[in-house]
């Protein structure tokens, strides 16, 4: 039975990935001496923003950093909703007394940015972002494991990443793949998870339905 489930929140609460690209873009190039390439800007995915800036930023990352976050809010006024039905299925989960957790490479800063644009702030128990330096969500997992005495099959998550996939695998628990947005690999994810892929959150929600 699943007591706890965690959303990612790029690509899978929101379609939010091509404006992240475009405000990375816009904010950063000026500081590599090139325009960004999407391809460069998707190799630092994964890292809160601190960590991707510095990933492609040698001088004057604390600046890129703050213009980033300038154009991000701003930007956001484009992508101002969840994706359909995701607001529901939260409301449904906690009503079955279900802990609904966010689990994001994103920093705190662009999480709560994000939230708020949504008006998302008050949908989760817990929060875990990213980390500047490495992938934490395999961590964050065991992490929330710990605090809410949750064994492994009595959690899954929910993300649409193929990293997703692989941090879940690390630690040995289910990761059910958000294939709802137009960013999302689904020829890679056929591969690598094949019985877990959702094409949209009412074919999720059937499906923990019968979990829960």
């Amino acid at each position: 039975m699943i007591k706890m489930v965690a959303f990612d929140f790029d690509g899978t609460i929101a379609d939010t990935i091509p404006m992240c690209i475009q405000a990375f873009k816009k904010a950063v190039s000026p500081y590599t001496g090139h325009e960004l390439t999407e391809h460069e800007i998707l190799q630092t995915f994964g890292l809160n923003e601190i960590g991707m800036v510095k990933a492609v930023v040698k001088d004057n990352w604390s600046l890129a950093l703050q213009d980033f976050y300038f154009y991000y809010e701003k930007m956001h006024n484009s992508c101002n909703e969840p994706f359909p039905e995701v607001c529901d299925l939260i409301k449904y989960l906690k009503e079955r007394n279900v802990i609904v957790a966010l689990i994001t490479g994103k920093g705190e800063k662009s999480c709560y940015i994000s939230l708020g644009k949504l008006g998302m702030e008050d949908c989760f128990s817990e929060i875990m972002v990213g980390d500047e330096k490495c992938l934490n969500k395999s961590d964050s997992i065991v992490k929330l494991l710990k605090k809410y005495c949750i064994n492994k099959d009595e959690f899954c998550y929910v993300g649409d990443a193929l990293s997703d996939v692989v941090a879940c695998r690390e630690v040995s628990v289910t990761c059910l793949s958000a294939a709802w947005s137009n960013s999302v690999d689904l020829k890679e994810l056929k591969k690598i998870n094949p019985n877990h892929i959702f094409n949209d959150v009412c074919s999720l929600k059937i499906f923990l339905e019968g979990a829960i």
